[in-house]
């Protein structure tokens, strides 16, 4: 998505002594420029880290760490090729600071999902009740607690006794800053009749009182100040030198646990009272809700209050209650699916809209993007915002019905800008008391800008798209700048710079070219070797590069390849569920009708949709696609994607399928549970089929299993079989 944030700012002593200015707009920067700057921000992004986290002297401040963070974000998005391996952007919370020990946590402290209006969390209910298999008129109770904006903590206490605390870190490894955590008055050093292993998690905060005299005393003894609480009370945990720590008024909110030898409660709820009970500071403001209109009364409430609570929030959290449920619904990779966290709404400013521009993307999509009159919002400079499509310009949703109360948006405009979660710019609204008297309505272009080839809008789909294909000049340079990408082939020496310089060249047209560079031009190195930028031995080191991608897992080559709504999550589902290429290009073949036990294979994937399985299918048909990926496997070594296989688990490395009616729990979470356990889960029963789950109205199924002689069990049969697991 071709999305900007522009910032003006400073580099601190980056390259000695000599500030750098950069280009405000990062639509006006090269692909060098955009190189440099990145490589810029990744020295100032970990010159702040080291500063603020290793020691009580950050170098900058709380905003302009985020405008750096959000300029490399942003650069990123419009420069996806260009991202580095070290991307600050990549970061989950941040890396144990040097000073520290480093801590394994025993279960991962994951950050949470985001909701930003009252429709995400009507929709956060209704995928719960979807994924459990209830209906909207079931008991269902939630959660409902302030987020505290402060620096997570995490306890683990063994026979009573605090034996280590350690800092969130990267969510695997923290730092160990157990001495410090003694001198928190809040934090009990030994408790009474807790579970002999518990791991307490929770908030390490500093009130506005505490933040206000801290700050004072830091002006009198003419020390640095602290940019805002959340800093101060990072910055004072993380001290090398608990003495200092403890001169800190620290304080810490218990909301969570990690590890346990025996539950605390049966309910959210019930464990919150628990933790109080054994000592522990808890929210007062943490209630049980049924409804997402409760949730969201209790949203409200805590925003009106926010500015008198006396420490920093930055929305409300939302968990189901139940904490069997909990467990049901498990983990996704980064977030767990039962809880979410309501943020507060983003700032929002007015400004001149000058221009509309359509950009064309891999896919062929035409994308607008509105040009503003640059505007600060959350202390990011913003020249640049999504208009997502043609509808949403003319105002309209996607059934039609009106958005912004039907108004359109014109050059000229003035309208109101926010951040979605302060990270990408929008379109809120549009003054039409300050419309100009010539403003036109915006023509959505038919053709494609590029090519000039017609732009079509298919029925049911919000984009429309350029139908030039491979003779599309900006499709074909955004697929092979994605092919590089780093999730993808990730060639080191070839970047979306050089992939975009060589199909300019005509020296690598489509994927499978890259593989004959050495052969069309390596001899003597010597076309190579004199372009810009180029020498002998960068020569050398791409050729050699290039020859290592020639081994690739599926998963990533499947990405690589650029497919419609394929993703990077996708992908790997896919290679997954198929295990070679072989096996994944038979069973899409066999889907091509869309119909068969081929394509209830495909569609039965947990995370692949029918769009998805279309899309797949579809690509596969297109006789130039099939042939630049014929061409293209010449020249690879497709790696086998191994099936999980669990210890102890009986049904790992099996095919199941699961028929009629689960009673007990939802096919989406049976399909989870067996999937973690190492099984594969097939659409219909085949020959391969090594376990049939039969609800009632199993049916065809049923019978089909029973002429193969698959192994049949009821769900009861199931529970039984995964229970200790």
């Amino acid at each position: 998505m071709d999305l900007f944030v522009a910032s003006d700012y400073q580099l601190h002593k980056p390259l000695g002594n000599r500030a750098v200015q950069k280009k405000t707009n990062i639509s006006d920067l090269s692909m060098s420029e955009a190189e440099a700057e990145l490589t810029a921000l990744s020295l100032a992004l970990n010159r702040a880290n080291h500063a603020y986290h290793s020691a009580d002297t950050p170098s900058i401040s709380d905003a302009e760490y985020d405008r750096l963070k959000q300029r490399n974000l942003s650069i990123e998005t419009v420069f996806p090729e260009l991202k580095r391996r070290d991307s600050p952007t990549d970061q989950v919370g941040a890396a144990p600071a040097d000073g520290f020990a480093k801590l394994q946590h025993k279960q991962r402290m994951l950050s949470l999902g985001n909701a930003f209006t009252n429709e995400d969390v009507a929709d956060f209910d209704l995928r719960i009740r979807r994924y459990l298999g209830l209906g909207e008129q079931a008991d269902l109770v939630y959660t409902a607690e302030p987020k505290i904006d402060g620096l997570s903590l995490s306890l683990r206490y063994e026979q009573g006794i605090l034996i280590q605390a350690a800092t969130r870190g990267d969510g695997q490894t923290g730092e160990n800053v157990t001495e410090n955590a003694y001198t928190i008055a809040d934090i009990p050093r030994q408790l009474i009749n807790a579970p002999k292993i518990l791991e307490v998690r929770g908030e390490v905060y500093m009130s506005h009182a505490d933040f206000t005299e801290l700050n004072n005393r830091q002006i009198a003894s003419g020390e640095k100040t602290f940019a805002n609480p959340r800093n101060a009370a990072a910055g004072s945990l993380r001290q090398l030198n608990p003495d200092i720590t403890r001169t800190r008024p620290l304080k810490f909110f218990a909301y969570a646990w990690g590890e346990m030898s025996a539950p605390l409660a049966k309910t959210q709820i019930d464990a919150i009272y628990r933790l109080k009970e054994l000592g522990f500071v808890v929210n007062p403001l943490t209630e049980t809700h049924t409804t997402p209109k409760g949730m969201i009364d209790h949203y409200q409430e805590i925003e009106r209050q926010r500015a008198t609570l006396g420490y920093d929030i930055d929305g409300v959290v939302y968990k189901i209650n139940d904490l069997g449920l909990q467990a049901r619904l498990g983990l996704r990779s980064t977030t767990p699916r039962w809880a979410i966290a309501h943020k507060f709404p983003a700032e929002l400013a007015w400004t001149r809209l000058d221009g509309i521009d359509i950009q064309v993307g891999r896919t062929g999509a035409l994308s607008p993007v509105a040009r503003l009159q640059p505007v600060t919002v959350g202390g990011v400079v913003v020249s640049n915002a999504t208009l997502h499509n043609e509808d949403y310009i003319a105002g309209l949703n996607a059934t039609g019905g009106p958005i912004r109360e039907g108004k359109d948006i014109r050059v000229g405009d003035w309208v109101q800008v926010y951040r979605a979660g302060d990270v990408i710019p929008k379109i809120a609204d549009v003054a039409l008391s300050k419309r100009p008297p010539d403003a036109e309505r915006f023509l959505y272009p038919t053709h494609c800008p590029e090519c000039g080839s017609a732009a079509v809008r298919d029925e049911g789909d919000a984009v429309r798209r350029c139908s030039g294909g491979v003779i599309c000049p900006a499709q074909a340079i955004e697929r092979m700048k994605h092919f590089v990408s780093r999730a993808a082939f990730d060639i080191d020496g070839l970047g979306a710079k050089q992939a975009e310089q060589f199909y300019q060249d005509g020296w690598a047209r489509e994927p499978s070219e890259i593989f004959t560079l050495r052969d069309r031009f390596s001899d003597g190195l010597q076309q190579l070797k004199n372009r810009d930028g180029w020498g002998e031995k960068s020569a050398d080191k791409l050729f050699q590069a290039i020859e290592e991608r020639r081994k690739i897992a599926l998963g990533r080559f499947l990405f690589a390849l650029g497919i419609r709504h394929v993703g990077e999550a996708a992908s790997n589902l896919l290679a997954a569920h198929y295990g070679t290429w072989e096996m994944l290009q038979q069973g899409i073949d066999q889907a091509s009708h869309f119909e068969g036990p081929a394509w209830d294979d495909l569609n039965a994937i947990d995370g692949v949709g029918a769009v998805m399985a279309k899309s797949l299918v579809t690509a596969f048909q297109q006789p130039l696609e099939r042939a630049s990926i014929n061409r293209l496997l010449a020249h690879l070594d497709i790696q086998a994607t191994e099936r999980p296989q669990i210890s102890n688990s009986p049904v790992a490395g099996k095919t199941l399928v699961f028929s009629g009616t689960l009673e007990k729990m939802s096919r989406a979470e049976a399909k989870a549970r067996a999937e973690s356990l190492g099984a594969k889960v097939a659409g219909s029963v085949s020959t391969k089929t090594d376990l049939l789950i039969a609800g009632p109205g199993a049916g065809s199924k049923a019978k089909k299993a029973a002429d193969l002689g698959v192994e049949t069990i009821d769900e009861d049969d199931w529970l039984a079989l995964i229970e200790a697991l």
